[in-house]
Order: structure tokens, then C-alpha cells, then sequence
């Protein structure tokens, strides 16, 4: 079982996002936080959005700042929101987010989580992706949401955990937790052929 296999592990989840932290405990990994010295999210335009999140989670690895002992194992992420080809970040201010929920109003758009497992030894990344589509949102549903709710630390302006992903979402094809930022199932997995290698 993983859980018996990680303890030869100390496990690192680099993410100051209390979602992640939430659905690491759900899966019953013991783990530590580590902030990342060097957090950049610049990325080359002419890549393929498919794999920029995958290409972030790793950077954010290695800009953990420090080399890994031998024993530890560092978990690093990056989720994006993808609507019409167009990358959703974090917004800016509240204009932003107006303009991001317009867009994905009434919508299909892609969840994508590039997730990066590296040791002193191995490095590995995979994608998860989840499809999502929304209703049609009101004006006043939208300004509720981002005066109640704040979502400026949020990839697409909106947390599939709170209120708007009660009214907002209809429809959901993928992993309901890579939404909120982490897909633990495939992590699960992941973690398991990645410590058996």
C-alpha cells in the first residue's frame, strides 16, 4: 500500500494553497509545507497550452531553492484554466475577474493540473485534465460571488468548493478535485508507480 511505502519519505508539498493542503490530508499522506524560494510563472508563448502546467509545476520544483536530501520527496503543482484557448491565470483585480466569469459564463472550459514528483534522484510529471462547463451566470450571480468571495487567489476566478461552484457548474467530465487544484486520484496512483521505480 502507498501509505506504508511512504514513510521511508519525507514528504514535501510545496504549494501555499489551502485546497491542496486539504486534499493532501484526504488522501492521508503525512506531509510538510516548503514555501518556494523562487516562484516564477513566466513561460514561453509559443508553447502549446497543453503542457504549461506541467511545465510550471517543475519549475516550481526546482525553484524550491535547495537541494533534496535523499529521503525526501517534493510535491509541486500548477492549474490553469482554459477557455476557448485563452489562459486564465489568477486575476488581477476585480476587473478581471468580471471579465474571466463573463467569459466562462454559459461556457465549456478545461481544468488543466501539471504536477511535478521529484526526489534527489527521479523527477516526473503528468497532466490531468478535466472538463467543465457552466451555466449561465448573471451579472448580480457575479458580482455576489466576487464580493463574497474574493477569488484573486484562484486560476479562472472561481473555486469549484464554494459558492459558485454550487450554481455555476452543470456539468463535469474528469477529476472534480484536479477543479479544486489537485487530482489526488491520479497523484495516488502516480506516487505509487513513481516510489516503485
Amino acid at each position: 500500500m502507498l501509505l506504508h511505502k511512504l514513510k521511508q519519505y519525507r514528504v514535501i508539498l510545496a504549494s501555499a494553497s489551502p485546497r491542496r493542503h486539504e486534499l493532501m490530508k484526504g488522501l492521508g499522506i503525512d506531509f510538510r509545507f516548503e514555501k518556494v524560494q523562487d516562484d516564477d510563472e513566466s513561460f514561453d508563448s509559443s508553447m502549446d497550452v497543453e503542457i504549461v502546467p506541467e511545465f510550471l509545476a517543475k519549475k516550481k520544483s526546482y525553484g524550491l531553492g535547495r537541494d533534496l536530501s535523499k529521503e525526501e520527496l517534493l510535491i509541486t503543482a500548477d492549474t490553469m484554466v482554459l477557455c476557448e484557448g485563452e489562459i486564465m491565470g489568477k486575476p488581477l483585480n476585480r476587473e478581471d475577474a468580471v471579465i474571466m466569469l463573463k467569459k466562462l459564463s454559459g461556457n465549456k472550459h478545461v481544468v488543466l493540473t501539471g504536477v511535478c514528483l521529484r526526489t534527489s534522484e527521479l523527477c516526473k510529471t503528468f497532466t490531468a485534465k478535466t472538463d467543465v462547463w457552466f451555466k449561465e451566470l448573471s451579472d448580480e450571480e457575479i458580482n455576489y460571488y466576487i464580493d463574497n468571495y474574493a477569488p484573486y487567489d484562484k486560476a479562472g476566478s472561481y473555486g469549484a468548493q464554494e459558492w459558485i461552484g454550487y450554481v455555476a457548474i452543470s456539468k463535469i467530465e474528469g477529476s472534480y478535485f484536479n477543479v479544486m487544484g489537485l487530482p489526488v486520484h491520479r497523484l495516488y496512483t502516480e506516487l505509487d508507480l513513481f516510489i516503485s521505480e
